[in-house]
């Protein structure tokens, strides 16, 4: 497993995330199982949500009753939480933010979150009402770190005019078959190709700028509207898993841990959220970011995917 430090993060966190959004239906034991797996495979960071489950806080209570971890495994792991969807609306203000975490630690049975994330952007935001949150969280000791979850550059940069501490990640979606946050910069200012639109305002050389780190949900997923997950899917993408099958045979790892070194290749240091309840896909995942691909693997696959070099 490789390691990526996130700034003012004080341990390096793994560049595999494990995402807990599906695990309210596992029994205490698969919840431990799939956890301790993942912290055999090198996993640190664990990711929730306040909405993950049939209720608010459902997952994160299933992960709080299921896991304990001792207290070395605590100083080393790093517990991220996600705030700001509610029913119909989005919710950046001082109390909702303040009563999220507050409802979030205790469902994890912890003391305090090592990342709290705002999770969609608020466009009635007002950042002096998160920046009030944030400094009570920090003074308190109950968020350690801070970030945003798809968000644009001026949606952080506007966040900054009153936020005095960094926003250190954000996490966006981001596979081979869905990365426009990669493939428009390739294509830039080429006339009439989709691909060069640019639908993030360049937030990928922007975090590299500003030393802001990518997590990258539905790492697998196409992208498309009912298509699913692109490895093995040769009705979709031949040309792609053809390749993918190529280079897990010359590497020896699997065409889903191929996929993840798509992503960890890139010099954006990217993390991969995986979303999976199967403890061998963490493990493929993980073998996979140990993999450097080359620059002509890496566009190999880029192509493959159906992007354009010009």
């Amino acid at each position: 497993m490789k390691y990526v430090d996130i700034a003012t993060v004080p341990q390096p966190a793994s560049r595999i995330v494990l995402g807990l959004m599906r695990i309210e239906s596992l029994d205490d034991e698969e919840i431990r199982t799939l956890v301790e797996a993942a912290l055999d495979d090198g996993v640190t960071v664990f990711d929730h949500a306040d909405i993950y489950g049939s209720e608010r806080h459902a997952c994160e209570r299933r992960f709080g009753a299921a896991v304990s971890f001792t207290a070395a495994q605590r100083e080393r792991v790093l517990l991220q939480s996600k705030v700001g969807i509610r029913d119909g609306f989005y919710d950046f203000s001082t109390r909702h933010i303040l009563d999220t975490v507050d409802e979030s630690l205790d469902a994890l049975r912890t003391d305090h979150l090592d990342l709290l994330l705002l999770h969609r952007p608020d466009t009635l935001v007002e950042p002096e009402e998160v920046a009030a949150a944030f400094d009570t969280l920090q003074a308190a000791g109950k968020v350690r770190a801070f970030g945003v979850s798809n968000h644009t550059p001026g949606q952080i940069e506007l966040l900054r005019t009153a936020v005095t501490q960094p926003l250190v990640v954000n996490q966006v979606q981001v596979s081979v078959t869905h990365a426009p946050l990669i493939a428009a910069g390739v294509a830039a200012n080429i006339g009439d190709l989709e691909q060069s639109v640019s639908r993030d305002n360049g937030l990928l050389d922007f975090s590299r700028v500003h030393g802001i780190t990518l997590q990258a949900w539905s790492p697998f997923q196409s992208g498309v509207a009912g298509r699913g997950v692109f490895v093995g899917d040769r009705e979709n993408y031949p040309e792609l898993n053809d390749v993918l099958d190529d280079l897990a045979a010359e590497h020896g790892v699997t065409p889903t841990g191929i996929a993840t070194a798509w992503l960890t290749r890139h010099p954006a240091t990217i993390q991969v959220v995986l979303g999976t309840t199967t403890p061998s896909r963490v493990s493929e995942a993980a073998a996979g970011s140990d993999i450097v691909l080359t620059r002509e693997e890496w566009y190999r696959i880029f192509r493959a995917a159906g992007h354009t070099l010009p």
